[in-house]
């Protein structure tokens, strides 16, 4: 009996073994070396502690900083309930969101008479999408600029200074990750 079982359960420790820990540690460590930035989870550091993640929402309330697109990601922009709602079009409480968000946005918002970009009403499929479009920085500048007490012209100055462009020239659309936003604001143009 022992001659048919051992064969199998040497292969099973060894793979266990290799594929378990060999593998996984050395990809980590490959990782480490090549992109430690992305490994350690796009850290984004403030006077040398980590103040938020460039892959992660967060929620911005106060009328000085831009905020992201809503979130339906849990109670807020929490990474561990991350997920869309997955309403169609015509249902009832994704309506009712909407029009929440266009209420809620037009109260914060009184200086921007335009139409509202969308991703400032719909949630990312993950709930946790860290970026607006150009559109929706632009949306907001009125409110920031009065806020802070500078012109208008120097937060859209800004918002196109950090706004990323497509990935490799070619992927996706321009985007302003709100995060790196407000940290540029509060080097640029402190609160009062």
């Amino acid at each position: 009996m022992w001659q048919q079982l051992l064969p199998g359960l040497r292969i099973t420790v060894f793979f266990t073994v290799l594929c378990g820990l060999a593998y996984p540690l050395a990809i980590t460590g490959i990782c480490q070396l090549v992109f430690p930035h992305q490994a350690n989870g796009s850290l984004i550091p403030l006077n040398g502690n980590p103040v938020g993640s460039e892959l992660l929402a967060q929620g911005f309330s106060k009328p000085e900083y831009f905020q992201p697109r809503p979130s339906a990601a849990g109670n807020g922009y929490d990474p561990t309930a991350s997920g869309g709602s997955n309403y169609g079009p015509t249902n009832k409480k994704l309506i009712d969101r909407v029009q929440a968000s266009v209420v809620q946005f037009r109260k914060d918002n009184p200086d921007y008479h335009g139409p509202i970009p969308a991703d400032l009403l719909t949630a990312s499929a993950s709930g946790l999408d860290p970026h607006i479009s150009p559109d929706s920085a632009l949306a907001q500048a009125p409110r920031v600029a009065k806020a802070r007490g500078v012109t208008l012209d120097q937060v859209n100055t800004l918002v196109a200074t950090v706004t990323e462009g497509p990935d490799l020239a070619l992927l996706g659309e321009p985007r302003v990750n709100v995060l790196k936003l407000n940290l540029a604001l509060d080097r640029q143009f402190p609160r009062r």
